[in-house]
């Protein structure tokens, strides 16, 4: 499922407009990554929690030519499945 059939979906089901449930989805989206960004835990229960992991940077090197590359820091996003969801998924 991408994002415009989440918006169907929501459309259809909650019987609103497209308009809205765009809107709706849209606002969603937007406050999980300023919270992402602003270092804060999403939690959703019964889905799932949200976290930014942070890496260092490290000495690497390019398995084609060997020679040595430096990785710089960074953050990435994190989902970690809730027990809720992993059960429902493996009934």
């Amino acid at each position: 499922m991408n994002k415009s059939e989440l918006i169907k979906t929501l459309a259809e089901e909650a019987n609103l407009a497209m308009e809205d449930a765009t809107l709706v989805v849209n606002t969603f989206v937007d406050a999980m990554k300023d919270a992402l960004i602003a270092g804060d835990r999403i939690e959703i229960r019964g889905f799932g929690s949200f976290k930014v992991k942070e890496y260092s940077g490290y000495a690497g090197r390019n398995p084609k030519t060997g020679e040595s590359v430096s990785v710089i820091p960074k953050r990435l996003p994190f989902f970690r499945a809730g027990k809720e969801l992993k059960e429902y998924i493996n009934q």
